[in-house]
């Protein structure tokens, strides 16, 4: 069986950057499971993986826009610290929930300054190269509910109604 839209696909991965450090791995844990063709993964990870069977292994980098986009500036902005009410001590790294126009965000703290909390609604990696070294380890036919659901279930489900 080949890698095709619909299929669910077990990885394993070592993702590195440019100066090669380790980013994740799967090494070590489980493969990481998605179904082919409905935006699990990266798109330019999902496109190199297309047409692999098991046991093929590849090394792909994929630039910034397919994967997780260029870094946008207009995602970080300068809030007033009373926007984070209820929250007594925020610090560089906490993340938060935000509602927008698109709907929910996770945002980063990048800094604070006295009433000023910057934030950052980028991914961690948008705006890098990343480089993968992968072997498809497993190929199966994803079930009804998997594809209604848009994601692999486990063994026991997936823990949710719909």
């Amino acid at each position: 069986m080949k890698v095709t839209d619909k299929a669910v696909v077990s990885i394993h991965y070592t993702l590195t950057n440019d100066e090669g450090e380790t980013i994740d791995s799967s090494a070590g844990h489980d493969p990481l499971d998605y179904i082919q063709g409905v935006g699990n993964i990266i798109p330019g990870l999902e496109r190199a993986l297309a047409d692999k069977a098991v046991g093929d292994k590849l090394q792909v980098t994929i630039e910034a826009v397919d994967g997780y986009g260029e870094f946008n500036p207009e995602l970080v902005q300068e809030l007033p610290r009373s926007m984070f009410e209820g929250v007594d001590n925020i610090e560089v790294g906490m993340a938060f929930h935000a509602q927008t126009a698109a709907g929910t965000q996770v945002v980063e703290v990048m800094e604070v300054d006295g009433d000023t909390v910057t934030i950052n609604g980028n991914h961690a990696l948008a705006g890098q190269r990343l480089h993968f070294d992968v072997e498809v380890t497993a190929i199966r036919e994803a079930t009804e509910d998997e594809l209604s659901h848009g994601h692999v279930h486990s063994a026991g489900g997936c823990g949710h109604d719909h």
